[in-house]
């Protein structure tokens, strides 16, 4: 599979949970909307609100991946995929397989300032 083909696979697969985690999102609203719950008095409302934040939370995070695979859409056009933001090496092909949005090499990814 070439690049651009993995790159929008992981796009589309992207974009589907994105999709599944607003229709999860929405049904709990819904069904906390038939309940009048109140999430502060209420048994289940810590369980509810803690719901919506965790899928609020993978929504957030589904939305960054989604941006950080346009932005290796961008850096393939601009003939810059597989190359490290850092240190300007080849990003190894296994880390791109696992990772095909990835911005640094193994090594630079590891060098976390102190």
């Amino acid at each position: 599979m070439s690049t651009h083909a993995r790159l929008m696979a992981e796009r589309r697969d992207t974009d589907a949970r994105i999709a599944a985690l607003h229709r999860d999102f929405d049904g709990i609203v819904e069904a906390n909307a038939l309940v009048a719950v109140d999430d502060e008095h209420d048994p289940e409302g810590s369980s509810t609100a803690f719901e919506r934040a965790h899928i609020a939370s993978l929504l957030a995070q589904a939305r960054d991946h989604l941006d950080e695979v346009d932005r290796a859409l961008e850096r393939l056009e601009r003939g810059d995929y597989g190359r490290c933001a850092r240190c300007r090496e080849p990003i190894p092909p296994g880390r791109l397989e696992v990772r095909p949005a990835a911005t640094t090499c193994v090594r630079c990814a590891g060098d976390v300032p102190r």
